[in-house]
């Protein structure tokens, strides 16, 4: 293996901080302190709605949660039918489909944006499409007009991901705000860290009353909505009212010490921002536009990860890479962050077969496509650096 400089490039660095945990302590040494959901978590629901530009924020304790529950509200409010989900994200995107008894429709992506392409998603729309699945992956909005527009004029919900976009806009607002329903993870490789955790934000005010009950066990009595809770009380006067279980559903509360750190994260999530896109600038240009895709659509983007995606299929390029990078202590991920095409992933593949080979723009960032760490304290240098490196390839 040939010799190449040290860069130390984790994927992530931890970004819970001293002031984040110090806020933690403060919060522990008051007396008798409420851990469970409680002040901190309705308080950091409201700031994130307050920072976000939507009514309802729903903290949960993990993305994959807000993806669950999520679309088990859709089941309840829209009835049964197809998703339309791209095969190029997390695998709890494609998993909260299935858990909710919809079939997941498959679209191929847009190399700019890595989001599902408009075009494909409108032509797989059909009487049976319940909602359309969007993905923002890895800091770059997928929204476009003509998707909007579809969506709008068909009547079918959109649902954005948004766990690995907080911040990336279309328009000058919010990724996140134009759907029905939109998700964010505070996993701490995000932009902003819970330890684990989760919201589901929307403007519709029956999909989160809805979302609130299937948050705690499926119960009626955590609606804030009365009449709700007054309908469940008379219909089922056989049961305590406090003790009406609507939906099959699970606990999937956070905590206030989760909630406290987001509080904390959320004052410096902007500036942090800020850092993260002119580090991705800064990536793209370095980079032989021969040699690698440099042409992403940044207006708007928020990322958390460097895309790394040769611009053709090159075997011997992409093999030199993953030497390159390992030899120099880069860690990266193939395929993106979701481990590339979820459809030849076991879960799938057992249910679809060779279905993966229908999406050859997922199947070039699956062979040929990487990410690499970004984060507020990546040394500029390091980036130039690398960049050479790559270059020389």
């Amino acid at each position: 293996m040939n010799s190449f400089p040290q860069l130390d490039w984790p994927l992530m660095r931890n970004n819970i901080t001293r002031s984040d945990l110090d806020a933690v302590i403060t919060f522990l040494q008051q007396e008798d302190p409420i851990l469970t959901q409680s002040k901190n978590v309705a308080a950091f629901e409201q700031e994130w709605s307050a920072w976000l530009g939507v009514r309802h924020s729903l903290f949960v304790n993990s993305g994959s949660s807000a993806n669950d529950i999520t679309m088990l509200a859709l089941r309840e409010l829209r009835g049964s039918g197809e998703v339309i989900v791209p095969p190029l994200t997390w695998v709890s995107d494609i998993a909260s489909v299935l858990h909710a008894g919809f079939k997941p429709v498959f679209a191929d992506i847009n190399p700019r944006t890595i989001g599902m392409d408009s075009a494909e998603v409108i032509r797989k729309m059909s009487a049976n499409t319940r909602a359309v699945f969007l993905t923002h992956i890895l800091g770059y909005n997928a929204l476009d007009d003509q998707l909007l527009e579809a969506c709008a004029e068909r009547g079918i919900p959109l649902i954005e991901d948004v766990c690995e976009s907080h911040g990336a806009k279309f328009k000058d607002r919010k990724c996140g705000t134009f759907g029905w329903a939109s998700n964010f993870s505070f996993y701490y490789a995000h932009h902003m860290s819970t330890i684990e955790g989760g919201m589901i934000c929307s403007n519709d005010d029956e999909f989160i009353e809805v979302c609130r009950v299937l948050r705690s066990h499926g119960m009626v009595r955590e609606s804030r909505n009365e009449a709700f809770k007054r309908g469940y009380a008379d219909a089922y006067p056989d049961l305590t009212p406090t003790f009406i279980f609507a939906y099959p559903a699970h606990n999937m509360r956070s905590t206030e010490i989760n909630a406290v750190i987001g509080r904390s994260q959320l004052s410096r999530l902007d500036a942090n921002n800020i850092i993260r896109t002119r580090n991705l600038i800064r990536f793209l240009n370095g980079l032989d536009p021969k040699k690698f895709r440099t042409d992403f659509a940044v207006d708007g983007s928020s990322n958390y990860a460097f895309t790394l995606v040769l611009h053709e299929a090159n075997d011997a390029l992409r093999d030199r890479c993953i030497e390159m990078m390992t030899a120099a202590g880069v860690e990266f991920r193939r395929g993106t962050s979701g481990g590339g095409n979820q459809l030849r992933q076991p879960y799938l593949r057992r249910i679809f077969g060779e279905e993966f080979k229908n999406y050859p723009q997922v199947e070039h960032i699956h062979f040929y496509g990487f990410y690499i760490g970004n984060y507020p304290d990546l040394e500029p240098e390091k980036i130039d650096r690398l960049c050479v490196m790559l270059n020389a390839l």
